[in-house]
């Protein structure tokens, strides 16, 4: 076999496997939809989605709308979350690092053993984690401070069989009712309450074990090994970048105007601004994903400790 024939052969298996899963995925999705509006012509569904149209009643006091602070944080949380991914990806697949980075031991942060090296690309997913971590905590204060937790936190039971309802309206493509001014459907609800007080807890909790920061002799770890953080950690990877894709869909397919306005303009209109903003954001986001590289990370890595090969 000659080497164009190779070459040529490698590279359809290079593209066989994707476009593979990529055809699996959208047949699996069109029976999802065939079984799911068959499922509508079914009298006793019919009367489900009649007693349980989507979403439960909010409790009293419940606010109504999206306040300014929401919106920013909705946006830093988009941004971290983006660039946390595409560090963590970098740092499970790179084999050999373009920089290590040593902590300087002389500042705000003291240990009585020398600091770890790590890896450049460890170092920036540290970085940002931290201040993930820190718009986090401001998220949960303001959430609470404010009572905007009430939308977000199941407080009735009737939420399970109005999220299967709304599951079912989505997969029909007759999908439920939009208000998230006013009151999320309860799809939505559990959704936002397992990514906030779930997997992000998680994320938080096993990406610490996993950092050179946690001791190495602690008695913790013989119940909470470093084997399980690892095995927890990568699926709330996956599980955060199905999140942003399935939430980005429906942000744009039901009634992208409108819903992006609530999310980054605070108002309840058909205007362009909350276009403009969410535009700006991704620019700004891109931006930051493609300076993301070692010859701009190295001098701020610098400031904070020792670069070596």
């Amino acid at each position: 076999m000659s080497v164009s024939s190779k070459s040529s052969g490698i590279t359809s298996n290079r593209w066989f496997k994707p476009v593979a899963v990529t055809a699996g995925a959208l047949v699996v999705a069109l029976i999802l939809v065939l079984v799911a509006q068959w499922l509508r012509t079914l009298q006793p569904v019919q009367q489900f989605l009649t007693d349980y149209p989507g979403h439960s009643a909010i409790p009293e006091g419940t606010p109504t709308g999206f306040p300014a602070w929401l919106g920013w944080q909705h946006f830093l949380n988009m941004f971290f979350i983006v660039l946390i991914i595409r560090s963590g990806w970098q740092v499970r697949t790179t084999t050999r690092p373009a920089a290590n980075w040593t902590r300087n031991n002389k500042g705000f942060i003291k240990t009585k053993n020398p600091p770890t090296k790590i890896s450049l690309d460890l170092w920036f997913h540290l970085t940002l984690d931290a201040l993930w971590v820190l718009n986090g905590i401001i998220f949960i204060v303001l959430l609470f401070a404010t009572g905007q937790w009430l939308r977000i936190v199941p407080t009735n039971w009737d939420v399970f069989p109005n999220a299967v309802s709304a599951g079912l309206q989505y997969a029909s493509l007759n999908w439920p009712v939009e208000n998230g001014w006013n009151n999320y459907n309860s799809l939505q609800l559990l959704t936002y309450f397992v990514t906030v007080f779930i997997a992000a807890p998680l994320a938080i909790i096993t990406g610490i074990r996993m950092s050179g920061a946690w001791p190495k002799k602690a008695a913790i770890n013989k119940y909470y090994p470093i084997e399980l953080a690892r095995k927890i950690h990568f699926p709330v990877m996956i599980y955060f970048v199905a999140f942003v894709i399935v939430h980005v869909t429906l942000v744009l397919a039901t009634g992208a105007l409108n819903n992006l306005n609530h999310m980054y303009a605070s108002n309840n209109d058909y205007s362009w601004w909350g276009f403009g903003i969410f535009a700006a954001s991704i620019v700004f986001t891109a931006a930051a994903w493609f300076l993301a590289r070692p010859l701009f990370l190295r001098p701020i890595a610098s400031l904070m400790g020792k670069l070596s090969r």
